[in-house]
This record gives structure tokens, C-alpha cells and sequence, in this order.
């Protein structure tokens, strides 16, 4: 049985989340709240909410840990030559916190695959919705032709960055707003993003699995670093990604 905190309990240590052995590898407790200080203490020891309707707020610390290391990123060349495309035809715009809790409703609307439902749920949404407001939930948003075709958000404490989910309604659009993130954080010195679980997708994009404690052994060093600066310019792309900026097909 994994504890039932109450409101002014504190988390466990993740060492005692269930083994790979139980039926939910990685559940360390239920209960607590979504405020936001509890979601930084949370997310600051490696720990994340994860449940869908009816159940109550169940804590998760998974091991291993899904890392996408900035520097080992990949894109293809197809969706390298739609970025060079879409910039050089002044079709994309990559816009940050222009309207996140539109970008958390498409995730919601968005299950994972595999999934029934969405574990994105109302009072999931309402609690990021408070953490953007509180400089702490991101979003990266791909705007093609004027209109909001994909992205992603995120929750950053200093230096870390942790992915939560993403959505598109045009093709690779999701992808490219990732792209944006990545570069984003090679330009401030960001070496990793948490992605929580293991994917094929998130490994084809050069994601790997590292064990917990190593990853939540760094974490104090990285929340404790000076906040990112949450805007995308152009030249990010010229850091990140210098065979796609500026470049005709």
C-alpha cells in the first residue's frame, strides 16, 4: 500500500515508489493537493502527478528516468527541410506563454497513445494553469500561417525542465515546437529535459533512460540556477540548428 498524505504531509522518499515488479511501477504516494508550492516540491525532488478522473491525486517517481540530453537531440532531414521551409516562406512563428492553458486543453484533448481518456484532467488543468501564472509552467507553441497548429508545456524550476505533454493539429508541428524547446534551452546552457516515461518516439529523438537516483541527485543544483528567460528569437535556430536557419530549400 503506498501512504495517503494529508495536506501538510510531505513526500516520501522516492526510493519507497513501488518496484518494477508491482502492477504501478513508480507510484510513491496518493493524496496531498496541486497547489503550487506542492507541485515545485514535487517536481524539484523528481516527482509528478499522473491519475485520470475518479481517482484521487496519485504521485509518481519513476526508474529509470526518460532524459532527452539537449546535445544528443535529433531531427530528421524531412522535418529539418519543413522548419527551412516554413522560416524562409515567413510561415512559422515559435511564440512562448502566448496562451499555455489553450495549448493544455489541445494536450488534453490529446491522449497518449494507447491510452483511453486523458490523464490531463480539470483539476490538472487548473493547477498548471496557477503554475504558468506563477513562472513555473511553460508553453512552446508553433504557429503556422497565423494560426496555433501545435506545442508543448512544460514545468522549469531554474535549470530543470521538465516536459509534460504535447499536441498538434497541423503535421510535425508538435515536433517543431519541440525542436524550438530544445533549442531554447541549448542557448541558456540547459543540458537535459525530463520526459518522465519511455517512448520509441521520445528514443528516436535521441532520449535515454537514466536511473532515478542519478537523476534526482541533480536536480538540487539545477533548481537552485537563475530562471531560463522564456523567449525564442530566431536566431535560436542558428545555435541549435545551423544547416536549417537562413537557408533556402
Amino acid at each position: 500500500m503506498v501512504p495517503f498524505l494529508h495536506p501538510s504531509q510531505s513526500f516520501p522518499p522516492v526510493e519507497e515508489a513501488l518496484g518494477a515488479d508491482s502492477d504501478a511501477p513508480g507510484l510513491l504516494c496518493a493524496g496531498a493537493d496541486l497547489s503550487v508550492e506542492r507541485l515545485i516540491a514535487a517536481y524539484g525532488r523528481g516527482i509528478f502527478p499522473w491519475f485520470s478522473d475518479g481517482q484521487p491525486v496519485l504521485w509518481w517517481s519513476t526508474d529509470p528516468r526518460m532524459v532527452l540530453h539537449v546535445r544528443e537531440f535529433r531531427l530528421s532531414p524531412s522535418l529539418k527541410k519543413r522548419i527551412r521551409q516554413l522560416l524562409n516562406s515567413r510561415r512559422l512563428a515559435i511564440r512562448i506563454d502566448f496562451d499555455p492553458v489553450a495549448v493544455m486543453r489541445a494536450c488534453s484533448a490529446a491522449p497518449r497513445n494507447g491510452q483511453n481518456g486523458t490523464w490531463i484532467v480539470e483539476p490538472m488543468l487548473e493547477a498548471y494553469a496557477l503554475l504558468a501564472r506563477a513562472g513555473f509552467a511553460h508553453s512552446v507553441e508553433t504557429w503556422i500561417d497565423g494560426e496555433l497548429a501545435g506545442g508543448l508545456y512544460c514545468v522549469a524550476i531554474g535549470h530543470a525542465v521538465f516536459g509534460e505533454s504535447m499536441f498538434h493539429r497541423v503535421s510535425d508541428a508538435s515536433k517543431i515546437a519541440l525542436s524550438a524547446l530544445v533549442a531554447l534551452c541549448a542557448s541558456q546552457g540547459v543540458e537535459r529535459i525530463d520526459c518522465q516515461q519511455e517512448t520509441a518516439h521520445l528514443k528516436s529523438l535521441g532520449a535515454r533512460p537514466i536511473s532515478r537516483a542519478a537523476f534526482a541527485k541533480q536536480l538540487p543544483e539545477l533548481c537552485a540556477q537563475p530562471p531560463l528567460v522564456w523567449t525564442f528569437e530566431p536566431e535560436d535556430w542558428t545555435l541549435y540548428l545551423p544547416d536549417t536557419f537562413g537557408k533556402t530549400p
